[in-house]
C-alpha cells in the first residue's frame, strides 16, 4: 500500500475527476482581474476561469513553486526544517522584499521558509535555492522540471523569486492553481502560510504577512502575493471551511485592494454555492474473495480524489450510490488493479463513477500450497462419526431386506 500511495497521489494531481455538474459560470461573477481561476483543492475541479491560460508575469507568486520544492525536499528527507542555511553574498544582495540577510548569516530552513511565506523575502528565497540545488540556475531547472510534471504547460521560470523583468519568466492562473494545489498537499506548510505576525532573530525583526486575507478572511490558509511594475498585483489565495478548500488565483490586477477583493469574491462564491461529497458514500466497501490466492480476500479502495463537488440545494436529497464488485477474482491480483466501481447518481443522472482498486497485491498459490489446502479441506470438511456406544463393538452394518429384515450384504467390524 505504501508503494501504491505515491502513484495514486500523482494520478490525483494530474487527472481531476469528472465534474458532477457544469461548474463554470462566467456570468455569475464579475471580476476586474484580467486573468483568474477558482479551483477546489482536493479534486482539482475548476469552478470559474477567466483567461486562465494567458501567459503573464507572476512576480513573487513564483515563490509557490520554490516553497513546493523545499516542502517536497523536507518530506523526502533531503532537507530538515532545523538544518542551517548560510546566506551567500548573492543572496544577501537581493533587492525587493527581504529581511536584509548578511553574507555568512545562518538561519534554519524553517525560519527562512517562514520569511518567504510571510514577507516574500527574496534573500531567503535565493539562500534556500542555493542550499538545495547549488545555484539559483540549477534550482530554476528543477522548478521547470516540476512544472512539467504537474502539467503546467504555460509556465517557464528563470528565478526562484520572480524578481525579473524577462519575458521568458511567465506562468498562468491555471498553472499557479496547480502548483498551489500541490503545495497544499503538504499540510504543515500552513504553519507558515497562515502566520499573520511573527518575529525572527530572537524577536529583533518583525514579520507581517503581505497576504491581508490571512487577517480578515475566515478560513484563509495562504498562499502568496506578488507585485512588480510588469506583473502588477497578483495573488494565489487559499481558504478552507467545513472540510472544503479552494484556491483562487488573480493576476495583473490594477491595485492591491483589487487583487484581494477579486480573490475574496471567488472564494466566497465557491463556499456559498458548492459542497464536497464522498464519491463512494458512507457504507463500508466489502472485500472480494481471491481464488487460489495467498490471501483469501483483498480489500478494494477508492481511486484518488474520491470526492465530488455538487451544487447546494434540494437536489442533494436525490443522491444515491451503487457499488459494482465481483464476488471473487482469480489470483494473482496486482496492487492498484481495478476490481470494480461505485457510481454516484442524482436521480437517473450519473454524476461520477469511481474506480475501486486493490489496496495491495495478492500472489497466486503454488502447487504444493494448493495441495496442502485441499488436504486440509478434506480433513476439516469430512469428519468420521463414531458409531452409537452400544454398537461400537461387533457392529453389523449392511443392507436389510425390507420384508424380513435379513441382511443382504454386511460388513463386520470387530
Amino acid at each position: 500500500m505504501k508503494r501504491l500511495l505515491p502513484v495514486l497521489l500523482c494520478l490525483c494531481l494530474l487527472s481531476p475527476p469528472a465534474l458532477a455538474v457544469s461548474l463554470r459560470r462566467d456570468d455569475d461573477i464579475t471580476l476586474p482581474a484580467p486573468s483568474a481561476i477558482l479551483m477546489e483543492v482536493s479534486t482539482g475541479t475548476v469552478l470559474y476561469e477567466k483567461n486562465a491560460d494567458a501567459r503573464l508575469s507572476p512576480a513573487s507568486v513564483t515563490k509557490v513553486m520554490t516553497m513546493l520544492l523545499v516542502a517536497e525536499a523536507v518530506d523526502s528527507g533531503e532537507l530538515g526544517l532545523d538544518d542551517p542555511v548560510t546566506a551567500s553574498a548573492r543572496a544577501a544582495s537581493m533587492g525587493g522584499s527581504q529581511i536584509w540577510l548578511e553574507e555568512g548569516e545562518t538561519m534554519s530552513v524553517g525560519e527562512m521558509l517562514k520569511c518567504v511565506a510571510v514577507v516574500s523575502a527574496n534573500d531567503c528565497c535565493v539562500a534556500l535555492a542555493e542550499h538545495l540545488a547549488g545555484s539559483e540556475e540549477a534550482f530554476a531547472a528543477r522548478m521547470n522540471q516540476r512544472a512539467a510534471e504537474l502539467g503546467m504547460e504555460n509556465s517557464h521560470f528563470l528565478s526562484c523569486s520572480g524578481l525579473t523583468d524577462s519575458d521568458e519568466h511567465y506562468s498562468s492562473a491555471r498553472d499557479i492553481a496547480r502548483m498551489s494545489r500541490a503545495l497544499l498537499e503538504h499540510p504543515w506548510i500552513r504553519d507558515y502560510t497562515t502566520v499573520w505576525m511573527d518575529t525572527i532573530r530572537d524577536g529583533e525583526f518583525g514579520l507581517s504577512n503581505t497576504n491581508k486575507l490571512i487577517y480578515y478572511y475566515p478560513g484563509a490558509t495562504g498562499l502568496k502575493t506578488g507585485f512588480t511594475s510588469k506583473a502588477m498585483y497578483c495573488l494565489s489565495a487559499s481558504a478552507e471551511r467545513d472540510g472544503v478548500e479552494y484556491v483562487a488565483v488573480v493576476l495583473h490586477c490594477a491595485s492591491s485592494a483589487e487583487r484581494f477583493e477579486s480573490a475574496k469574491t471567488l472564494l466566497s462564491y465557491g463556499f456559498a454555492n458548492y459542497t464536497l461529497l464522498s464519491a463512494v458514500g458512507e457504507e463500508p466497501i466489502p472485500s472480494v474473495r481471491v481464488l487460489l490466492g495467498q490471501r483469501e480476500r483483498v480489500q478494494p479502495v477508492p481511486e484518488p480524489g474520491a470526492a465530488v463537488l455538487v451544487e447546494k440545494g434540494g437536489a442533494l436529497g436525490k443522491l444515491r450510490w451503487e457499488t459494482e464488485l465481483p464476488e471473487e477474482v482469480p489470483a494473482p491480483v496486482e496492487a492498484g488493479e481495478k476490481l470494480g466501481c461505485i457510481r454516484l447518481y442524482r436521480g437517473d443522472e450519473l454524476l461520477r463513477e469511481t474506480a475501486l482498486l486493490a489496496a495491495e497485491g495478492v500472489g497466486k498459490l503454488g502447487l504444493f500450497q494448493i495441495a496442502g489446502r485441499l488436504l486440509a479441506a478434506l480433513v476439516t470438511d469430512a469428519p468420521v462419526e463414531d458409531p452409537e456406544p452400544e454398537a461400537a463393538e461387533d457392529a453389523d452394518w449392511g443392507l436389510k431386506n425390507p420384508e424380513n429384515g435379513d441382511t443382504i450384504q454386511s460388513l463386520q467390524f470387530q
